[in-house]
């Protein structure tokens, strides 16, 4: 046999328990053809020697909003800890684009203001021109009163097509609109904020982020992409990277089914599974809500937040609705990624899954819970039992982003710590990880979700948050390959380096199993490979 390429001395972790490790691997046509011995390799047209380093599996990242990426057009926010530092990147902003009508701003943390921020405190640092700043989880919109009036915001208008705009005692909005990701990212909400001309909607910005977000991950060694939530609109965005070459990993793109999702969509969204269905780019599986996030107090707790009275948080749907509609869904045979970070979302979430399972009988539906944040221990078990995958963000509990002194931590209080991100816990229970990193909202590089997963320790060290939850190298490693292609139904082609499978696998700087835990987060891609293709050296 003479094979396309040849990998040779290299440590190969395969994540297949059948052959666990290699020394080298032949590809051709795209696919891995023989894995063995560096003695019994056969030849090849060409010969990559990997030196000694290790080769993984192409990581597949189950939750990466890659056409939201991060807009190098807007204020970057990430990192600025108190007003005073916000005004002066906005002030920096602003005198490098003296043209810009509008002050668009991201990556904004709750912590960086006391209780929720207000028109009256983005007022003096933006003037009269319209402002608005997305939180750093692109689920609230700070907006001062320039971009109130611009927006139709008043206190007739609050129940808005891409939010919730919050009001004071007097019925006055006061600048912070909820429920951003769940209307303001679907399809009308996306269409009127474009309407009202804020140019972060515009299509060509859309594209900009896409673009650079793409480059990224093949730059991290992310072979496979899960776009967690699109309308049929945005597929062609997509496809036009693709016609330009610039797909260059593989994209799974989950369509949004908003509250209020009839019988014509699901129709259209049938309609684009069948038409995007190959290796590179595949459409299918549909993104809810049932609720929102713990940092604002609008996920739903089982108990009360800590310091706010009987408010627990709210789902988006009545339970009962909830299990009717995710039984329906189950019964068409769709695939549900469920947003839950609270015990108590999670647990509704579970409940339907139950719930669809009497009604329609068990199905290798792999419907996932995405985020599980703060979970009930009454519930951990029942991932496995009832089939759910736990797709998580092992990045979101990092004690710098979550733990104590955070807004995360002190809205749940103490008692409830021991409730956050259990990756452990589900593991040992049997449950299936499927790991990601939610870019933008946190690092896409796999590296920070596989330390962070290993450690529960922040990036510049320090002690760790809940270490009883942490996982083993192996067992992360797992949750960003074959874990996240089992949650989409793709372990056939991808997440292990075996015989059959698309060639898709990384060249890294280190060997992970023989470096300290500190030194993980520094590992970079020497060589990432798709198909058998080089799509990136280091």
């Amino acid at each position: 046999m003479t094979a396309d390429l040849i990998v040779r001395n290299a440590r190969i972790h395969t994540v297949d328990d059948a052959l666990p490790r290699a020394e080298a691997m032949a590809v051709s046509g795209g696919r891995i053809v023989w894995l063995g011995d560096d003695a019994d390799a056969p030849e090849a047209a060409r010969t990559i020697d990997a030196a000694g380093r290790l080769v993984l599996p192409g990581f597949v990242d189950a939750h990466n909003h890659v056409r939201l990426g991060s807009d190098a057009a807007c204020v970057q926010l990430a990192g600025a800890a108190d007003l005073a530092e916000i005004g002066r990147r906005i002030g920096a902003w602003r005198a490098a684009h003296p043209e810009a009508r509008w002050i668009e701003c991201e990556g904004f943390d709750y912590s960086a203001l006391p209780g929720m921020p207000t028109a009256a405190d983005l007022d003096p640092l933006t003037g009269d021109l319209p402002a608005i700043v997305f939180s750093y989880d692109v689920h609230t919109m700070w907006a001062n009163t320039a971009a109130l009036r611009r927006l139709g915001i008043d206190g007739d208008h609050t129940d808005l097509p891409f939010g919730v705009a919050q009001v004071d005692g007097a019925g006055r909005p006061t600048g912070f609109v909820t429920e951003f990701a769940v209307r303001g990212l679907s399809r009308d909400g996306h269409r009127a904020l474009a309407a009202l001309g804020v140019p972060w909607a515009g299509a060509d910005r859309a594209y900009t982020r896409l673009l650079d977000s793409l480059d990224m991950a093949t730059a991290f060694g992310i072979t496979t992409i899960v776009e967690p939530q699109n309308s049929v609109d945005d597929l062609a965005l997509f496809e036009r990277a693709r016609s330009e070459g610039r797909l260059r990993s593989r994209l799974i793109a989950a369509l949004f089914h908003p509250r209020g999702t009839g019988a014509g969509d699901l129709a259209e969204f049938a309609r684009a599974a069948a038409t995007y269905d190959d290796e590179w780019l595949r459409a299918g599986p549909l993104k809810l809500y049932i609720d929102d996030v713990v940092e604002p107090h609008t996920a739903a707790l089982l108990e009360p937040y800590c310091g706010h009275g009987d408010h627990r948080g709210d789902t988006f749907y009545p339970p009962e609705e909830f299990a009717a509609l995710l039984t329906e869904l189950d019964a068409a045979g769709f695939q549900a990624f469920v947003h839950a970070t609270g015990d108590r979302g999670i647990r509704t979430v579970l409940d339907a899954v139950e719930h669809a399972r009497r009604v329609n009988g068990p199905r290798d539906a792999r419907h996932q819970v995405v985020h599980v944040e703060c979970l009930d221990p009454a519930d951990v078990p029942r991932f496995a039992e009832l089939g759910v995958v736990a797709c998580m963000q092992p990045r979101h509990c990092s004690p710098d982003i979550a733990g104590p002194g955070r807004d995360w931590a002190e809205a749940v209080g103490p008692s409830r710590w021991s409730k956050a991100w259990p990756m452990r816990s589900l593991h040992e229970a049997g449950a299936v990880l499927a790991f990601s990193s939610d870019w933008n909202v946190a690092e896409m590089d796999p590296m920070v979700g596989i330390y962070t997963a290993v450690t529960r320790r922040g990036l510049a060290g320090g002690p760790a948050w809940m270490p009883e939850e942490s996982v083993d190298r192996a067992t992360a490693i797992r949750g960003y390959t074959m874990g996240s292609a089992y949650a989409n139904f793709c372990e056939h082609d991808r997440g292990s380096l075996t015989v059959g499978k698309l060639a898709d696998f990384t060249l890294l700087s280190e060997n992970l199993f023989a470096i300290p835990a500190e030194a993980i987060p520094g590992v970079r891609t020497d060589l990432v490979v798709v198909g058998g293709e080089v799509v990136h050296e280091g």
